[in-house]
C-alpha cells in the first residue's frame, strides 16, 4: 500500500477520455482503481487510454467475480489472469468482496453470506488460497445487502473481523455500505461499526453515493453524489483509524461532469488532512 495514498477515482471507460484530458502534473487525484475483470480482454482505443492512465497514476485492483464465500471451486484461470494483469501494471494492491456471486454458474451480483462460524472457516480458507496464489495479502470489503441470510450466529462486523483474523488478510472498509446497511437493517449503527471493526487491518476505504427508495430502504448504486451523513461517517472513520488509508470515490453511472467528481475527491483529501493533523 505504500505505492499510493490520498484520494482516487474508479476508472470507468466513459471517464477515460475526460481523465486523459487532465494536464500533466495535475494533482486532482492520487491513484485510480479498476475491476480487473472489466479490462482483461479490452483492446483498441479504450486500452490505449487505460495504458496511458496507468503511466500517470498508481493502480489499485478491486475484484468482482472471485466469489470468495461461494462453494464452487475458485476460478484459478481468472486468478491467473488477474495476477498477470497486476504484474503488467505494477499493481501491489488487490481487494475483493466478502460475499459470493455464483453457484454452478456466475450471477454477476454480490450475494450475502450467513454470518456463521462455518462460513468464517470456509471463506477464510478460500482467501488464504487466493493470497498464496497471488503471493500477497489481499483486503476484503464489507458489502451492502438487502435480505438477511438465514441462520446467522453473529452480526456483520463480528463476521468481518473473524474472517479477516482467520485468513490473516486486510480489510477494505466501504463507508457507504456501512451506512446503507445501518439504515436498511438497523443492527449496527455506523459509528458503532467503526468502533468495533479491527481498525489495525483496515488499509483502504471506499465512499460512494446511494439511492433512497424510501426512508428505510437505501440502494448502494454508486450513481449519486455522496450524502452528507455518509461524509460524516467517513470523517469519523478517518479520525479513528490508527494510520491513514487511501480512499476511492466510486461512481459507476449517471456520471456528472468531471469537475463535480473532482470536487468530491477534494473533499476526501480535506477530511484526510484534517484527521492527519489531529
Amino acid at each position: 500500500m505504500s505505492a499510493f495514498w490520498g484520494a482516487g477515482l474508479g476508472y470507468r471507460r466513459s471517464l477515460g477520455s475526460a481523465m486523459a484530458a487532465l494536464p500533466p502534473g495535475d494533482a486532482s487525484i492520487d491513484f485510480i482503481e479498476v475491476a480487473p475483470e472489466n479490462w482483461l480482454h479490452v483492446g483498441g482505443a479504450a486500452r490505449r487510454l487505460f495504458d496511458a492512465a496507468c503511466e500517470r497514476w498508481p493502480l489499485a485492483c478491486h475484484g468482482l467475480s472471485l466469489s470468495l464465500g461461494g462453494h464452487d471451486p475458485l476460478d484459478m484461470s481468472l486468478l491467473a489472469e488477474i495476477r498477470a494483469f497486476m504484474a503488467r501494471y505494477g499493481c501491489s494492491f488487490f481487494s475483493e468482496h466478502l460475499s459470493y456471486c455464483g453457484h454452478n454458474g456466475r450471477f454477476y451480483d454480490l450475494l450475502p453470506l450467513a454470518f456463521t462460524t462455518e462460513n468464517v472457516r470456509h471463506t477464510a480458507a478460500r482467501i488464504r488460497q487466493t493470497q498464496d496464489f497471488l503471493g500477497q495479502r489481499i483486503a476484503i470489503e464489507n458489502t451492502s445487502y438487502y435480505l438477511h441470510a438465514p441462520h446467522s450466529e453473529m452480526d456483520e462486523v463480528d463476521f468481518l473481523n473473524a474472517v479477516a483474523r482467520e485468513a490473516d488478510c486486510n480489510i477494505h472498509l466501504d463507508v457507504n455500505n456501512i451506512y446503507v446497511n445501518a439504515v436498511n437493517h438497523g443492527h449496527v449503527a455506523p459509528r458503532a461499526f467503526i468502533d468495533r471493526v479491527d481498525l489495525t487491518r483496515v488499509v483502504y476505504l471506499h465512499i460512494a453515493g446511494h439511492d433512497a427508495e424510501n426512508p428505510r430502504l437505501l440502494i448502494d448504486t454508486h450513481g449519486e453524489a455522496v450524502q452528507d451523513d455518509v461524509w460524516d461517517v467517513y470523517a469519523y472513520a478517518c479520525a479513528r483509524l490508527p494510520s491513514h488509508c487511501p480512499t476511492l470515490l466510486e461512481r459507476d453511472f449517471n456520471l456528472p461532469p468531471l469537475p463535480e467528481l473532482l470536487d468530491e475527491v477534494a473533499r476526501i483529501r480535506s477530511i484526510q488532512q484534517g484527521a492527519k493533523s489531529e
